[in-house]
C-alpha cells in the first residue's frame, strides 16, 4: 500500500494543481486540494506523527499552507466568478 498511496496522492496533487491553473476550473482544483490536504493533515496528526523522518514538521507545515491557500482560492473564486 505504501508506494501506491504515495503515487496516488502525487497524481491527485498534480491534477488539483493543473485545475487550479485553469481559470474556469480553479474552484474544482481548490476543492481537490482541500480534500487532499485535509487527508494529509489528518493522517499526519493521527497515525504518522507531525514529524516524519526527522523533517521537523516541515511537511505538516506545507500541508497546512496549501490547505489555507486552497480555501482562499475557493472563497475568492466564489466572490468573483
Amino acid at each position: 500500500m505504501e508506494p501506491l498511496g504515495r503515487i496516488g496522492s502525487g497524481i491527485g496533487e498534480l491534477i488539483a494543481s493543473a485545475l487550479i491553473l485553469i481559470p474556469q476550473t480553479t474552484w474544482l482544483g481548490a476543492l481537490g486540494a482541500i480534500g487532499l490536504m485535509s487527508g494529509a493533515i489528518f493522517f499526519t496528526s493521527t497515525s504518522l506523527g507531525i514529524e516524519v523522518m526527522n523533517d521537523g514538521g516541515q511537511l505538516f507545515i506545507y500541508a497546512c499552507l496549501v490547505l489555507l491557500s486552497a480555501v482562499y482560492l475557493l472563497i475568492r473564486n466564489k466572490e468573483n466568478p
